[in-house]
């Protein structure tokens, strides 16, 4: 579905690192993983169009660019504005429908239907800066779910909450790959990579490993390169 060719990612010019190359089969689960500040993030912005490639080539395998599902980080989403649960779950539909359009009751139902999988339906009319952690997370899965996209980018989906949601969530993630679409993840946690992720991609300070899951985080931990050894990525950290 997407090809990498020396791929450079990075901000204001600067490479953060090594130039990627690879491919992320159609109806594939892959996490990325790496230490702070290997581009993680900045890799999956860029994918999904909001970051530019410094140098390279990033490929569709369709003529146009997907319908692209994006899950940003807990910290980059202003809480304090005054919208409720429902209002921000029916934001999923603003790329298909646009803006300004009416919701039909194909897309309602689609809402209500993403917000009872997560387990919202009886707070769904409260303003969401009253949410916990795990709650606004859950959310923001809601909505990615009302997206309806083939291709979703989720960063760091599992940071600040409780094990019951992650627990959650990492069925919803499942689900969605039986469904056949393809999802790129970028995760802290080990432990969960192994479990559930057939493929990741590790990004290092001076290297990058891509490919099966059980062949990839062996050789990543043992390596200087990838800087795993002594990160916050040890197995079973959030």
């Amino acid at each position: 579905m997407i090809t990498l060719n020396n791929v450079v990612i990075g901000h204001q010019g600067k490479p953060v690192v090594s130039p990627v190359s690879g491919r992320f089969e159609p109806h594939s689960l892959t996490a990325i993983i790496g230490a702070n500040g290997t581009g993680k993030s900045t890799l999956l912005k860029t994918i999904a169009g909001l970051l530019p490639p410094l140098a390279g080539e990033l490929m569709f395998a369709e003529r146009a660019k997907p319908h692209i599902g994006y899950l940003p980080q807990q910290a980059e989403i202003d809480r304090q504005f005054p919208v409720n649960v429902l209002d921000v779950a029916a934001m999923g539909c603003w790329p298909k429908i646009g803006f300004l359009r009416s919701i039909n009751r194909i897309a309602r139902q689609r809402i209500h239907q993403a917000i009872e999988r997560v387990g919202l339906t009886s707070i769904q009319r409260q303003p969401i800066e009253a949410l916990s952690g795990g709650q606004f997370q859950r959310l923001m899965f809601a909505r990615l779910l009302v997206q309806d996209a083939p291709l979703m980018l989720l960063d760091e989906p599992f940071t600040g909450i409780d094990g019951e949601t992650c627990s959650l969530l990492m069925d919803v993630i499942k689900q969605l790959h039986a469904e056949g679409r393809t999802l790129i993840v970028v995760l802290h946690n080990l432990e969960l990579v192994q479990q559930h992720f057939p493929h990741t991609l590790c990004l290092g300070s001076s290297d990058i490993r891509w490919g099966d899951t059980r062949e990839v985080i062996p050789r990543a931990w043992v390596d200087p390169a990838m800087s795993l050894a002594g990160s916050p990525m040890l197995p079973g950290a959030s």
